[in-house]
């Protein structure tokens, strides 16, 4: 039965988690698991089927807080969003996009936020984005600037740069827009998705660093998959053809790499193994990379077509230097891991991570200090001492993968307790069903 598109909201996890959760350490896991889908893909295929000329089915989507957030903003503006089973029935506005009537509001959702400046830039009218306090502290100005220099207009009711903001739309024109550099790769990929409606052809262009690059890769893919074309002529610059239109399409969502990285950190951290499904070691996910860091710290990975499983060894020890700028949201992961691996871990290249969910640095570098281990903060990333960290109570601070990361590290560690265990909602509301599993 088709019903609209209404996931389980924070609320309902909060009622049931107003209590710190304490993780039961458990050892030997051997254990088989299931992952939501991509919420990367997810996003993307959800924005762009709404910009699609007929009817797109999202088969396994991402059902979770974000999702819910970008749906409802996404049947404001014209989108029909009907939950069928677990699938996705999106009809798309074909780019004509409904006077929006009312405020969107987006909660900590920031790759919607940034998706939907470029996409109701493409309409006509005035388009109120806000959200919750910490997206109101998380940039857009470099994608704002970009958007200007195509035809766009946006007016800012507190800080430059930053939400709550109108977007005056009047459409976008074709021309050059270029990123000093791009502290986020959504900045790229709102462009990308929205370029096509252009009045005439775009040319995107990165003049200095491109922070998660595999993620603009992730977005030209599935533009490709509902028949735009995006050519890449340079490292960092890309252009989009004007003209072209997305057509609705059948479209699988694989599993999500992120999501399954708590589940290959506990089978390294009891020396066991888990298997994750549904997922694929050559998942275009800059996530999965994950599972070559791991390899490189003494697991054993395995894969087939649709799962991949990790086992748990002795974990090298000495001194090991990760640049995670590709791979951001894995820090948590490996920091926890960093914390009980016997030896010095350098993670730098990024500084990005203090414009997330939250300020990603400073709560990894407070939260493991209180187990014990010692931390320092660096300006583009942290150094951890592993050794053997104590139970301690962890404030998530509202994100939901310093939740995830510290709920496995307490499999290992005694007396782990979790604040706010509601906050996996916004990627993972199966995630306590799944470590229960453990």
């Amino acid at each position: 039965m088709n019903r609209p598109y209404e996931p389980p909201g924070k609320k309902e996890l909060q009622s049931e988690m107003s209590e710190p959760i304490e993780i039961r350490p458990v050892s030997g896991i051997h254990a088989s698991v299931r992952v939501p889908g991509s919420k990367s893909y997810t996003q993307r295929a959800l924005i762009i089927a709404s910009l699609a000329e007929g009817k797109s089915f999202l088969r396994g989507p991402l059902i979770s807080e974000d999702t819910e957030y970008l749906s409802e903003a996404l049947r404001v503006l014209g989108a029909d969003i009907l939950l069928s089973g677990q699938d996705l029935a999106i009809t798309g506005t074909g780019g004509r996009l409904s006077p929006p009537g009312r405020p969107i509001y987006l909660g900590n959702n920031g790759t919607a936020a940034r998706f939907l400046l470029g996409m109701v830039s493409l309409g006509n009218g005035d388009y109120h984005l806000s959200g919750s306090s910490r997206l109101c502290q998380r940039p857009v100005k470099p994608l704002l600037d970009a958007l200007l220099s195509l035809g766009g207009s946006f007016t800012c009711e507190g800080e430059q740069g930053f939400l709550p903001l109108t977007v005056h739309a009047r459409g976008i024109r074709g021309g050059q827009a270029a990123f000093a550099d791009a502290e986020s790769s959504q900045y790229i990929s709102s462009l990308l998705i929205c370029s096509p409606f252009a009045s005439g052809d775009v040319e995107i262009m990165v003049r200095g660093s491109l922070a998660s690059r595999p993620y603009v890769n992730l977005t030209l893919k599935t533009m490709k998959d509902f028949g735009v074309s995006a050519e890449r002529v340079g490292e960092n610059r890309f252009r989009v053809r004007s003209g072209q239109r997305y057509c609705g399409t059948d479209y699988a969502v694989e599993g999500d790499a992120s999501s399954a990285s708590y589940f290959f950190l506990a089978a390294a951290l009891s020396r066991g193994s888990v298997r994750v499904s549904p997922l694929t070691r050559d998942t275009l996910q800059g996530d999965g990379n994950f599972l070559t860091l791991l390899e490189k710290l003494g697991c054993t990975v395995s894969s087939r077509e649709s799962w991949v499983e990790v086992k748990g060894n002795p974990l090298r020890a000495g001194e090991f230097v990760f640049d995670m700028g590709d791979i951001p949201d894995m820090v948590p992961t490996l920091a926890v891991l960093s914390a009980v691996r016997p030896g010095r871990t350098v993670i730098r290249n990024v500084a990005h991570l203090r414009i997330k969910e939250s300020n990603r640095l400073e709560a990894l570098a407070r939260e493991l200090a209180k187990t014990g281990i010692r931390v320092e903060e660096r300006e583009d990333g942290l150094v951890i001492e592993g050794g053997r960290p104590r139970g301690a109570e962890i404030e998530t601070y509202d994100d939901h993968r310093i939740a995830m990361s510290f709920a496995v590290l307490g499999l290992a560690v005694p007396g782990m307790r979790i604040r706010n265990g509601s906050c996996v909602g916004k990627s993972f509301p199966g995630f306590w069903k799944e470590l229960g599993k453990l």
